[in-house]
Protein backbone atom coordinates (compact mmCIF):
# COMPACT_ATOMS: atom_id res chain seq x y z
CA UNK A 1 0.00 0.00 0.00
CA UNK A 2 2.77 2.44 1.14
CA UNK A 3 4.66 1.72 -2.07
CA UNK A 4 1.56 2.40 -4.35
CA UNK A 5 0.57 5.80 -2.55
CA UNK A 6 4.14 6.42 -2.53
CA UNK A 7 4.52 5.84 -6.79
CA UNK A 8 1.28 7.88 -7.52
CA UNK A 9 2.97 11.47 -5.22
CA UNK A 10 5.50 11.02 -7.85
CA UNK A 11 3.11 11.06 -10.46
CA UNK A 12 1.29 13.81 -9.95
CA UNK A 13 2.48 17.35 -9.06
CA UNK A 14 1.00 18.45 -6.41
CA UNK A 15 -1.46 15.62 -4.49
CA UNK A 16 -1.21 14.59 -1.54
CA UNK A 17 -1.87 11.66 -0.13
CA UNK A 18 -1.86 10.02 3.46
CA UNK A 19 0.16 7.15 3.97
CA UNK A 20 -2.66 5.13 5.67
CA UNK A 21 -4.81 5.69 2.57
CA UNK A 22 -5.03 3.56 -0.58
CA UNK A 23 -5.12 4.86 -3.85
CA UNK A 24 -5.25 2.63 -6.65
CA UNK A 25 -2.61 3.27 -8.96
CA UNK A 26 -4.92 3.49 -12.06
CA UNK A 27 -6.97 6.30 -10.30
CA UNK A 28 -6.27 9.64 -12.38
CA UNK A 29 -5.65 12.60 -9.37
CA UNK A 30 -5.21 16.22 -10.41
CA UNK A 31 -3.16 18.79 -9.14
CA UNK A 32 -3.91 19.68 -5.31
CA UNK A 33 -5.87 16.67 -4.91
CA UNK A 34 -5.47 15.56 -0.81
CA UNK A 35 -6.52 12.50 0.32
CA UNK A 36 -7.17 12.12 4.19
CA UNK A 37 -6.33 9.03 6.47
CA UNK A 38 -7.90 5.95 5.45
CA UNK A 39 -9.89 6.81 2.15
CA UNK A 40 -10.11 4.73 -0.66
CA UNK A 41 -9.87 5.19 -4.28
CA UNK A 42 -10.54 2.83 -6.46
CA UNK A 43 -8.99 1.95 -10.11
CA UNK A 44 -11.83 3.79 -12.02
CA UNK A 45 -11.81 7.38 -10.58
CA UNK A 46 -11.18 10.47 -11.49
CA UNK A 47 -10.59 13.47 -9.36
CA UNK A 48 -10.32 16.73 -10.08
CA UNK A 49 -7.91 19.83 -9.31
CA UNK A 50 -8.10 20.92 -5.55
CA UNK A 51 -10.51 18.33 -4.72
CA UNK A 52 -10.33 16.82 -0.96
CA UNK A 53 -11.02 13.66 -0.08
CA UNK A 54 -11.49 12.94 3.93
CA UNK A 55 -10.76 10.66 6.02
CA UNK A 56 -12.21 7.36 5.56
CA UNK A 57 -14.09 8.38 2.45
CA UNK A 58 -14.69 6.35 -0.34
CA UNK A 59 -14.46 6.73 -3.74
CA UNK A 60 -15.11 3.67 -6.03
CA UNK A 61 -16.72 3.03 -9.36
CA UNK A 62 -16.55 4.53 -12.64
CA UNK A 63 -16.81 7.71 -10.58
CA UNK A 64 -15.24 11.43 -12.04
CA UNK A 65 -15.48 14.67 -9.49
CA UNK A 66 -14.58 17.85 -11.03
CA UNK A 67 -12.35 20.97 -9.37
CA UNK A 68 -12.67 22.23 -5.72
CA UNK A 69 -14.84 20.03 -3.93
CA UNK A 70 -14.72 18.87 -0.54
CA UNK A 71 -15.97 14.92 0.38
CA UNK A 72 -15.96 15.00 4.32
CA UNK A 73 -15.14 11.75 6.44
CA UNK A 74 -17.20 8.77 5.97
CA UNK A 75 -18.44 9.61 2.87
CA UNK A 76 -19.16 6.48 -0.02
CA UNK A 77 -19.68 7.83 -4.16
CA UNK A 78 -19.77 5.24 -6.68
CA UNK A 79 -20.71 2.45 -4.57
CA UNK A 80 -23.62 -0.39 -6.30
CA UNK A 81 -27.18 1.00 -6.56
CA UNK A 82 -29.41 -0.52 -3.91
CA UNK A 83 -31.55 -1.98 -6.57
CA UNK A 84 -32.56 -5.52 -7.08
CA UNK A 85 -32.58 -5.10 -10.86
CA UNK A 86 -28.97 -3.90 -10.94
CA UNK A 87 -26.83 -7.04 -12.25
CA UNK A 88 -23.33 -5.40 -12.38
CA UNK A 89 -23.29 -2.97 -15.15
CA UNK A 90 -20.12 -0.49 -15.24
CA UNK A 91 -22.82 2.43 -14.61
CA UNK A 92 -20.97 6.20 -13.58
CA UNK A 93 -20.98 9.19 -11.05
CA UNK A 94 -20.45 12.31 -12.81
CA UNK A 95 -19.92 15.43 -10.21
CA UNK A 96 -18.78 18.75 -11.20
CA UNK A 97 -17.12 21.50 -9.00
CA UNK A 98 -17.39 23.09 -5.99
CA UNK A 99 -19.85 20.71 -4.02
CA UNK A 100 -20.04 20.29 -0.45
CA UNK A 101 -20.38 16.19 0.38
CA UNK A 102 -20.76 16.55 4.66
CA UNK A 103 -20.44 13.51 6.90
CA UNK A 104 -21.54 10.07 5.62
CA UNK A 105 -23.10 11.23 2.62
CA UNK A 106 -23.90 8.39 0.45
CA UNK A 107 -24.16 8.66 -3.75
CA UNK A 108 -24.70 5.28 -5.49
CA UNK A 109 -23.92 5.05 -9.20
CA UNK A 110 -26.90 3.84 -11.66
CA UNK A 111 -28.40 1.29 -12.25
CA UNK A 112 -28.21 0.08 -16.17
CA UNK A 113 -25.61 0.11 -19.16
CA UNK A 114 -24.95 3.41 -20.18
CA UNK A 115 -26.66 4.80 -17.12
CA UNK A 116 -25.44 7.88 -14.86
CA UNK A 117 -25.88 9.72 -11.62
CA UNK A 118 -25.40 13.37 -11.94
CA UNK A 119 -24.30 16.00 -9.35
CA UNK A 120 -23.67 19.71 -10.75
CA UNK A 121 -21.84 22.14 -9.30
CA UNK A 122 -21.76 24.43 -6.39
CA UNK A 123 -24.41 22.13 -3.87
CA UNK A 124 -24.69 21.41 -0.36
CA UNK A 125 -25.53 18.08 0.44
CA UNK A 126 -25.79 17.93 4.34
CA UNK A 127 -25.10 15.49 6.49
CA UNK A 128 -26.32 11.53 5.84
CA UNK A 129 -27.84 12.53 2.74
CA UNK A 130 -28.35 9.41 0.33
CA UNK A 131 -28.38 10.07 -3.35
CA UNK A 132 -30.20 7.01 -5.15
CA UNK A 133 -29.19 5.39 -8.45
CA UNK A 134 -29.87 7.45 -11.55
CA UNK A 135 -30.61 10.65 -9.79
CA UNK A 136 -29.96 13.99 -11.44
CA UNK A 137 -29.18 17.30 -9.41
CA UNK A 138 -28.52 20.45 -11.11
CA UNK A 139 -26.62 23.20 -9.61
CA UNK A 140 -26.52 25.20 -6.39
CA UNK A 141 -28.94 23.03 -4.71
CA UNK A 142 -28.78 22.94 -0.79
CA UNK A 143 -30.28 19.31 0.89
CA UNK A 144 -30.54 19.54 4.43
CA UNK A 145 -29.29 16.28 6.89
CA UNK A 146 -31.12 13.17 7.17
CA UNK A 147 -33.02 13.36 3.44
CA UNK A 148 -32.92 10.11 1.21
CA UNK A 149 -33.55 10.86 -2.28
CA UNK A 150 -34.44 7.00 -3.80
CA UNK A 151 -33.43 6.43 -7.49
CA UNK A 152 -34.24 8.74 -10.79
CA UNK A 153 -35.14 11.81 -9.22
CA UNK A 154 -34.31 14.98 -10.74
CA UNK A 155 -33.69 18.37 -8.97
CA UNK A 156 -33.24 21.77 -10.66
CA UNK A 157 -31.13 24.37 -9.82
CA UNK A 158 -31.47 26.61 -6.53
CA UNK A 159 -33.58 24.05 -5.33
CA UNK A 160 -33.71 23.77 -0.97
CA UNK A 161 -34.66 20.29 0.48
CA UNK A 162 -35.27 20.94 4.48
CA UNK A 163 -33.96 17.75 6.30
CA UNK A 164 -35.18 14.71 8.09
CA UNK A 165 -37.53 13.84 4.67
CA UNK A 166 -37.67 11.39 1.89
CA UNK A 167 -37.96 11.59 -1.80
CA UNK A 168 -39.58 9.26 -3.85
CA UNK A 169 -38.18 7.96 -6.76
CA UNK A 170 -38.75 9.78 -10.33
CA UNK A 171 -40.08 12.69 -8.36
CA UNK A 172 -38.96 16.19 -9.55
CA UNK A 173 -38.04 19.05 -7.86
CA UNK A 174 -38.29 22.36 -10.05
CA UNK A 175 -36.04 25.51 -10.61
CA UNK A 176 -35.73 27.23 -6.81
CA UNK A 177 -38.56 25.46 -5.03
CA UNK A 178 -38.42 24.87 -1.67
CA UNK A 179 -39.45 21.38 0.74
CA UNK A 180 -40.29 22.25 4.58
CA UNK A 181 -38.33 19.62 6.99
CA UNK A 182 -40.03 16.46 7.63
CA UNK A 183 -42.10 16.91 4.43
CA UNK A 184 -43.07 13.64 2.86
CA UNK A 185 -42.73 14.35 -0.93
CA UNK A 186 -44.24 11.74 -3.09
CA UNK A 187 -45.26 14.07 -5.81
CA UNK A 188 -43.71 16.55 -8.23
CA UNK A 189 -42.48 20.21 -6.64
CA UNK A 190 -42.99 22.80 -9.01
CA UNK A 191 -40.75 25.57 -9.63
CA UNK A 192 -40.70 28.69 -7.12
CA UNK A 193 -43.47 26.63 -5.32
CA UNK A 194 -42.97 26.08 -1.27
CA UNK A 195 -44.23 22.65 -0.40
CA UNK A 196 -44.58 21.26 3.41
CA UNK A 197 -47.08 18.23 5.31
CA UNK A 198 -47.31 15.15 5.46
CA UNK A 199 -48.65 14.39 3.19
CA UNK A 200 -46.60 17.29 0.92
CA UNK A 201 -48.87 19.82 0.19
CA UNK A 202 -48.31 23.27 -2.19
CA UNK A 203 -48.38 26.12 0.12
CA UNK A 204 -48.00 29.37 -2.59
CA UNK A 205 -44.98 30.86 -4.12
CA UNK A 206 -41.49 30.65 -2.83
CA UNK A 207 -41.77 34.79 -2.17
CA UNK A 208 -38.75 35.00 -0.10
CA UNK A 209 -36.56 32.26 -1.97
CA UNK A 210 -37.27 34.62 -4.97
CA UNK A 211 -36.73 37.73 -2.82
CA UNK A 212 -33.41 36.59 -1.61
CA UNK A 213 -32.06 34.86 -5.39
CA UNK A 214 -31.63 38.79 -6.99
CA UNK A 215 -34.57 37.78 -9.72
CA UNK A 216 -36.66 40.71 -8.82
CA UNK A 217 -33.72 42.98 -9.99
CA UNK A 218 -33.85 40.95 -13.45
CA UNK A 219 -35.73 42.73 -15.35
CA UNK A 220 -37.25 40.11 -17.62
CA UNK A 221 -38.78 38.63 -14.65
CA UNK A 222 -41.86 39.15 -12.99
CA UNK A 223 -43.38 38.63 -10.10
CA UNK A 224 -46.77 39.84 -10.61
CA UNK A 225 -47.45 37.96 -13.58
CA UNK A 226 -45.91 34.35 -12.25
CA UNK A 227 -48.73 34.85 -9.28
CA UNK A 228 -51.12 35.63 -11.92
CA UNK A 229 -50.22 32.13 -13.77
CA UNK A 230 -49.86 30.61 -10.71
CA UNK A 231 -53.48 31.34 -9.26
CA UNK A 232 -54.63 30.22 -12.54
CA UNK A 233 -53.38 26.88 -12.51
CA UNK A 234 -54.14 26.13 -9.14
CA UNK A 235 -56.86 28.46 -7.98
CA UNK A 236 -59.11 28.34 -10.51
CA UNK A 237 -62.21 25.99 -11.26
CA UNK A 238 -60.30 24.94 -14.65
CA UNK A 239 -58.62 21.35 -14.42
CA UNK A 240 -54.69 21.60 -14.80
CA UNK A 241 -54.76 20.57 -18.54
CA UNK A 242 -56.88 23.51 -19.31
CA UNK A 243 -55.70 26.11 -17.07
CA UNK A 244 -52.27 25.21 -18.53
CA UNK A 245 -53.61 26.01 -22.09
CA UNK A 246 -55.17 29.17 -21.29
CA UNK A 247 -52.01 30.40 -19.08
CA UNK A 248 -49.30 29.79 -22.41
CA UNK A 249 -52.20 31.44 -25.06
CA UNK A 250 -50.72 34.66 -23.57
CA UNK A 251 -47.18 36.41 -23.59
CA UNK A 252 -44.96 34.63 -20.50
CA UNK A 253 -41.73 35.82 -19.01
CA UNK A 254 -39.26 32.87 -18.07
CA UNK A 255 -40.48 31.87 -14.88
CA UNK A 256 -44.13 31.49 -15.54
CA UNK A 257 -42.47 29.68 -19.03
CA UNK A 258 -40.83 27.47 -16.82
CA UNK A 259 -43.57 26.74 -14.50
CA UNK A 260 -45.64 26.10 -16.76
CA UNK A 261 -43.49 23.87 -18.92
CA UNK A 262 -42.78 21.97 -16.20
CA UNK A 263 -46.21 21.37 -15.37
CA UNK A 264 -46.90 20.20 -18.61
CA UNK A 265 -44.43 17.57 -18.13
CA UNK A 266 -45.37 16.45 -14.55
CA UNK A 267 -48.92 15.53 -16.01
CA UNK A 268 -48.14 13.54 -18.51
CA UNK A 269 -48.12 9.44 -18.01
CA UNK A 270 -44.58 9.05 -17.55
CA UNK A 271 -44.31 11.14 -14.43
CA UNK A 272 -45.81 11.20 -10.94
CA UNK A 273 -47.95 14.41 -11.19
CA UNK A 274 -47.51 17.22 -8.97
CA UNK A 275 -47.85 18.01 -5.44
CA UNK A 276 -51.66 19.21 -4.84
CA UNK A 277 -52.26 22.30 -2.78
CA UNK A 278 -53.44 22.42 0.33
CA UNK A 279 -56.60 22.82 1.23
Amino acid sequence: MENKNTELKSSFCGVKVHPNAFVDPRAELHEGVMISQGAIVGPNVTIGKGTEIGPNAVITGRTQIGENNKVFPNVFIGLDPQDLKYKGASTEVIIGDKNIFRECVTINKATDEGEKTIIGNNNLLMAYTHIGHNCELGNRIVISNSVQVAGHVKVEDKAIIGGCLGVHQFVHIGYLAMIGGMTRVDRDVPPFCLAEGHPGRLRGLNRIGIKRSGLLENHGFDLKLLQSTWNLIFKSNNVMSEALEMATKGQLDFSSKKLCDFLKDSISKERRGPMPLIN
